[in-house]
């Protein structure tokens, strides 16, 4: 605790943007998901106004979303195992064309356990925001947060410090903050195992409801 909270007087203090790994990051590989994307955008286009969902595999793998959502214009964008600086090197294609009035974003799981520090990981979180606001001075976001899981528990420490990093960025910025983590531990304080499927990584249907439960408030 002692050093997310020395990490969090650092940024606070910090008015020069934070490190980030767009540059060095290779985002080649998504380039056959991006085209479908947009092929798909042209014979289905996203309605006006909508929101868009973008991230890594806990995004993608929610296929319910438009049921798990009605009533509200939700676009999928997630793409399995990509990171943050993924969708920031991307957001150009996946979320600003669509003029969104919302978006919503997870990743950062799989950041940190390709090797990437916390702080790193933050930087890339803030390079996306960054440009959103840019392209989309009017869109409201929200982060869900780095969710934590049993087949990646010894990283949490480092799962934890990223999240702290974040939620203060989203705090000072306007940024919606969705706490999932907490609501995902048991009495224990470890992950609840059953709202996970086998890989004991993704989801299945009880993880997320946790996370329509958590999400819905800020759709509104």
């Amino acid at each position: 605790m002692l050093g997310v909270t020395l990490a969090l007087l650092l940024v606070a203090g910090c008015k020069t943007a934070p490190p980030n790994s767009l540059a060095t990051h290779n985002s080649s590989r998504w380039e056959k998901d991006m085209a479908a994307f947009e092929a798909g955008d042209k014979t289905n286009p996203p309605p006006r106004d909508c929101i868009v969902f973008v991230g890594s595999s806990s995004i993608k793998r929610w296929t319910n979303l438009a049921a798990d959502f009605p009533g509200f214009p939700v676009v999928n964008r997630g793409f399995g195992g990509s990171q943050l600086a993924d969708s920031a090197n991307f957001a150009k294609r996946i979320v600003t064309p669509y003029r969104p009035r919302r978006v919503v974003i997870y990743a950062g799981g799989n950041d940190i356990n390709a090797g990437k520090s916390p702080e790193v990981v933050y930087g890339d979180f803030v390079a996306l925001a960054t440009k959103i606001h840019a392209a989309l001075p009017r869109a409201r976001i929200a982060f869900i947060s780095s969710a934590p899981s049993p087949s990646r528990w010894k990283q949490i420490e480092k799962i934890r410090r990223f999240n702290a990093l974040t939620e203060a960025y989203c705090r000072r910025h306007g940024i919606d903050f969705i706490n999932v983590a907490p609501l995902m531990l048991g009495p224990d304080g470890e992950p609840k195992p059953d709202i996970f499927v086998a890989d004991r990584l993704h989801m299945n249907e009880k993880g997320y409801a946790i996370w329509i439960k958590a999400v819905t408030p800020y759709l509104k």
